[in-house]
């Protein structure tokens, strides 16, 4: 049974690791509705739970069943998960029914998950990307069209229905216990590719601190864009050496060479359309959010990569 008291917050993506950790702190001051377009999730009797697609006729009737004051979407289809066409179908024109249910039915504040990829790996980055700098991803790669298209349309709705209150929050790569994405899958491995002659300074931030920010995100409810990282970082050879990867050089020229490697193998923790980021740095200014929310971490980046280090001596991963 829904407890009505409790005001209704809907989760999207909620069998993911991030998602559970944000639904762990909020769950007891809101009737949390889960939405997953992979499975059902299971959690505790008193919440909602939907395995639905965001394009599907199901999906409104989630809101008309329940009075959805926030909804924090987490619900990304990954880079490695699928074709760029589905990807695009999911994470933009999802995206786009997904805002505009939340516009029909009068919800008060929505929380967008973005990623740093939009801003593109190049060797002309300045030292610290702000919010303002452009996104130039979708220029680098088709493979991250839907990244960057996820984000504008986000930033349409934000300029346009002011009522939503819709933050956009673009973090760094987020590690840590049961993350998925393409590179906790790479520090997950035995062996890690790297370029000859490359080691870029990178960024990370445990999914435990990440879920923090986005509550934080939520619960102090200040619409605009903003970049999540500590303020912290280290080389890309560090970080595999430290999480207990054994490094497989691979060579970086000719320019073509390290995808058609990558294409070949099959990666899924070093896909083809992300080489460039594994030659330059992307460094993101994390001092807006943290100024505005009072964010600080509390994972240090020894924890993120002891993490996969101790897996690997145990014969976990």
């Amino acid at each position: 049974m829904t407890d009505s008291k409790k005001p209704e917050i809907l989760i999207t993506g909620a069998g993911g690791a991030l998602a559970q950790e944000v639904i762990d702190r909020v769950r007891d001051q809101y009737h949390v509705v889960l939405v997953d377009f992979r499975r059902r999730v299971q959690f505790d009797e008193d919440m909602s739970s939907y395995r639905v697609e965001y394009n599907k006729r199901g999906f409104e009737d989630i809101f008309r069943k329940h009075n959805i004051e926030a909804v924090i979407h987490l619900g990304r289809m990954g880079l490695y998960e699928s074709t760029h066409r589905n990807r695009y179908n999911h994470n933009v024109l999802g995206t786009q029914r997904l805002l505009d249910l939340c516009h029909k039915y009068d919800v008060q504040q929505v929380i967008v998950l973005s990623t740093y990829f939009v801003y593109g790996a190049s060797p002309y980055n300045p030292a610290l990307l702000t919010e303002e700098y452009p996104l130039k991803a979708s220029e680098l790669t088709m493979d991250l069209v839907d990244s960057v298209e996820l984000e504008n349309l986000a930033n349409i709705y934000l300029w346009k229905y002011p009522e939503l209150n819709i933050s956009i929050l673009r973090p760094c790569n987020i590690a840590g216990p049961g993350v998925l994405n393409s590179m906790s899958l790479l520090l997950s491995s035995n062996y890690a590719p790297v370029l000859v002659g490359f080691s870029p300074m990178m960024q990370f931030i445990h999914v435990e601190d990440m879920a923090q920010a986005i509550v934080l995100a939520f619960e102090k409810n200040q619409p605009g864009v903003y970049n999540v990282a500590n303020d912290d970082w280290v080389s890309y050879q560090d970080a595999v050496i430290q999480c207990g990867c054994n490094r497989v050089f691979i060579p970086s020229v000719p320019e073509g060479l390290p995808r058609r490697i990558s294409k070949t193998v099959g990666w899924k923790g070093w896909p083809e359309y992300l080489i460039n980021y594994y030659k330059y740095p992307v460094i993101i200014d994390g001092s807006l959010f943290k100024n505005t929310f009072g964010f600080k971490p509390k994972r240090s980046l020894a924890d993120i990569f002891a993490h996969y280090k101790e897996k690997k001596e145990m014969g976990i991963l």
